[in-house]
């Protein structure tokens, strides 16, 4: 089933453009737009066909005001500027660009010193499309690595992953594309994440890994990557079985190392073998681009490398894709040369107050209770206090939409489906003066919500929910 249905008329009646969109044409052919369910019959002039899919963007949502995103939004003029200038080299072709290639080589090197590698010179590493992509590689590694240490004595055996129910959706694609059997950790009461010692109670002989995440996207928490490790060395203790963690810190890895530097979280943990992140969450960098590092070349079978030469020169890739920009990788270069360490920690620390301080203000208005307060990623979760009985998480999120804000309300996962909450997610951009304005707006609506004689999401005919 395509992913995106095609429109079931042939074509729509032409609709009128606005003459000033014009160039050369006469009057009379520049008032009939072209057909959107099908190649026009002929080309237009650029101006036309830019205002035409302008306007329509129009009707998209603010960025800057999407608190469901972890997605960087904003980035300094002279970044965009050297993605334009890059948008246009293929980033696999590291032979033509030499240069570029060499821009993603550093990146790597500063990761793995920035994660405390052992050897930071020895960490292998690549740039990705995102964190999806990046802990696809991971556990592919994980998983083959099983195989080559289980191929005589479990031929038939299926292999697992053991993770937290409070994943993200691409380790569930991971499984289902990889055949890999997936054992989660549900939610239990006030826990909203993986527990080390349940974990490691799920691990087998067919265990490739463990994953930890170091900022869950449901309430914004670090799972505790130190005790997990810890459960998985008395487990092998008990068992024999060594079980490698990956530390999905799609978000966290980019906050942690500056300021929650007393965390042990990172490869300064013997049993973490790989890592990711995403460049384009708090990395700073416009969409789309991951990084994917493990801990030496041990961790990555060399197997799974290919080597291309038809492109000249001789090109070892690790990717699920092969053709994609390299403007995103020159801009994640700009931004550690930009920023340093002071400079990730400044802005990183500033978007952590805003994320508390809106936190204690949503809490200070007494309708809402806060599930987390954004002292770990810059995201806090929060729920209806009891006592609220008019309007729920979902009516909120639909009212706050109508003024521009565009913030999700969810439900958790087992064992808390019960739970429903809204999350807001606090990056480089969303300022104080933003976050007031928010709390504002909310503070109008509230009034009116607790007017209303039941949450509205039982009329299913006149309730909306967000989708992300």
């Amino acid at each position: 089933m395509p992913l995106h249905r095609g429109h079931e008329k042939p074509d729509e009646h032409p609709r009128s453009v606005n003459p000033f969109f014009g160039e050369t044409n006469p009057v009379s052919d520049m008032v009939e737009a072209p057909p959107k369910h099908r190649l026009p019959d002929g080309p237009l002039p650029p101006t036309i066909a830019y205002e035409l899919v302008h306007d329509e963007l129009m009707l998209d949502g603010n960025s800057r005001l999407n608190l469901a995103t972890f997605v960087t939004t904003w980035m300094e003029p002279q970044a965009g500027i050297l993605m334009a200038e890059c948008r246009d080299k293929n980033m696999i072709d590291k032979d033509e660009y030499p240069r570029t290639a060499e821009l993603e080589r550093r990146c790597v090197a500063m990761l793995a010193d920035l994660w405390n590698a052992p050897d930071p010179a020895a960490a292998v590493g690549c740039s990705t499309t995102g964190s999806s992509e990046a802990c696809m590689l991971a556990g592919m590694a994980l998983k083959r690595r099983w195989a080559q240490r289980n191929a005589d004595r479990y031929p038939g055996a299926r292999p697992n992953l053991v993770m937290g129910i409070n994943v993200q959706v691409c380790w569930d694609k991971f499984c289902n594309f990889w055949e890999v059997e997936p054992r989660l950790v549900p939610m239990e009461g006030d826990r909203f994440h993986l527990d080390p010692r349940a974990a490691a109670e799920l691990c087998d002989e067919n265990t490739i890994g463990v994953v930890g995440i170091l900022g869950s996207t449901f309430d914004g928490s670090y799972e505790p990557i130190a005790e997990l490790c810890a459960a998985l060395d008395e487990l092998q203790e008990r068992t024999g079985l060594d079980v490698p963690v990956h530390v999905d810190g799609a978000s966290g890895a980019m906050i942690a190392p500056f300021i929650d530097e007393d965390m042990v979280w990172d490869f300064r943990l013997p049993r973490v073998s790989s890592i990711n992140t995403s460049g384009h969450k708090y990395g700073l960098v416009y969409p789309g681009v991951g990084w994917a590092l493990w801990r030496s070349a041990a961790e990555l079978p060399e197997e799974l490398v290919f080597r291309v030469n038809y492109l000249g020169g001789d090109m070892p890739t690790f990717a699920l894709n092969f053709s994609r920009p390299g403007a995103q990788v020159v801009a994640q270069y700009y931004t550690f040369l930009r920023l340093g360490r002071e400079g990730y920690r400044a802005v990183q620390q500033t978007t952590r107050d805003v994320a508390r301080g809106l936190a204690e203000r949503i809490s200070a208005l007494g309708d809402f209770t806060l599930l987390t307060r954004g002292d770990q990623l810059p995201v806090f979760a929060f729920t209806t206090a009891p006592e609220v009985t008019s309007y729920d998480v979902f009516d909120v999120s639909r009212r706050m939409r109508e003024h521009g804000w565009l913030l999700p309300a969810y439900t958790f996962p087992a064992n808390r489906e019960d739970l429903a909450v809204l999350r807001v997610v606090c990056r480089n951009g969303f300022t104080t003066d933003l976050s007031d304005l928010f709390v504002e707006d909310l503070s109008r609506l509230l009034p009116e919500l607790r007017r209303q004689s039941h949450p509205l999401t039982r009329d299913k005919d006149r309730a909306t929910s967000f989708h992300h």
